[in-house]
């Protein structure tokens, strides 16, 4: 447990990035890999190092720039992680949810969240954007374990609809709007680092996955326990079919990823648009 007081290291963090603005945000963004453009169309009134950050882990993967954002985006105030934590970093789910908290506290009740993950869809192709309806947790761990304070979310939190219902029919008319196709599924959220075998994706296709990577789970449970409505896109990298599999690099994901970005970012300026 790497917070021993986890309310106390929140009001900590959240000290620390009232000295840089007062700003509230009514929303909060994660910018996953390959992601972090949608930055650029933020109009940031205040850019904060994570390593100015108390109990803020360091990101270590790249494409992830370690800084929050603070600002407008179609002129709602908004806070925006550019670049996040994953559990195969060696950081706890304690640690990679923490900036979740932090963004709570310091106004956020809606949560925005991006990936770029694999795809075992036969007929989703790369750059193909997905709207997450649903998860299936198989990092082996969960972030709500250990001592629960009331003040922060309840003990057993609900998850019958972790992906705002509201939310998601917004960012499907957003799509129809804006002539960006947009699929549906699940997300699969495991441990990483390495990729899946063949059979591996069997499997997971079996138990009812479309995507699969390895984040997102984590700050959406977060999320949830702490009252927020979320909503998750995701950006499909690579193709996961077990029996025309081929090997995937960083790289490849990364350029995919920046390729699909301008309609991500597009997709989620309408939905802010239309936040009420």
């Amino acid at each position: 447990m790497n917070y021993p007081n986890l309310a106390e290291s929140i009001d900590g963090a959240v000290a620390a990035v009232r000295r840089h603005t007062a700003l509230v945000p009514d929303v909060a963004i994660i910018l996953g890999t390959g992601l972090g453009g949608l930055a650029e169309v933020i109009e940031v009134e205040s850019a904060v190092s994570y390593d100015t950050i108390p109990g803020f882990p360091v990101s270590t993967v790249e494409s992830h720039a370690g800084r929050l954002l603070l600002g407008r985006l179609a002129g709602r105030p908004v806070v925006a992680m550019q670049g996040r934590f994953h559990r195969y970093e060696g950081y706890g789910l304690d640690q990679v949810t923490f900036p979740v908290r932090v963004m709570r506290a310091l106004g956020a009740e809606i949560l925005l969240v991006s990936n770029a993950c694999g795809g075992m869809h036969p007929l989703w192709p790369p750059g193909d954007l997905m709207l997450i309806a649903d998860h299936i947790n198989l990092l082996g761990d969960n972030p709500l374990i250990g001592m629960n304070d009331e003040v922060l979310g309840p003990r057993f939190p609900d998850m019958s609809e972790p992906y705002d219902a509201g939310l998601r029919a917004i960012a499907r008319q957003a799509a129809v709007d804006l002539q960006v196709p947009l699929r549906e599924g699940v997300y699969v959220g495991i441990p990483g680092p390495n990729l899946e075998t063949r059979a591996e994706y069997r499997m997971l296709r079996i138990i009812g996955g479309d995507v699969v990577g390895m984040s997102t789970v984590p700050e959406v449970i977060v999320a949830n326990h702490a009252g927020m409505r979320v909503m998750g896109v995701s950006i499909i990298t690579d193709q996961c079919l077990p029996d025309a599999l081929e090997a995937a690099s960083i790289e490849r994901i990364i350029a995919v990823a920046k390729e699909a970005e301008p309609s991500l970012t597009r997709l989620v300026t309408r939905v802010v648009e239309r936040l009420s």
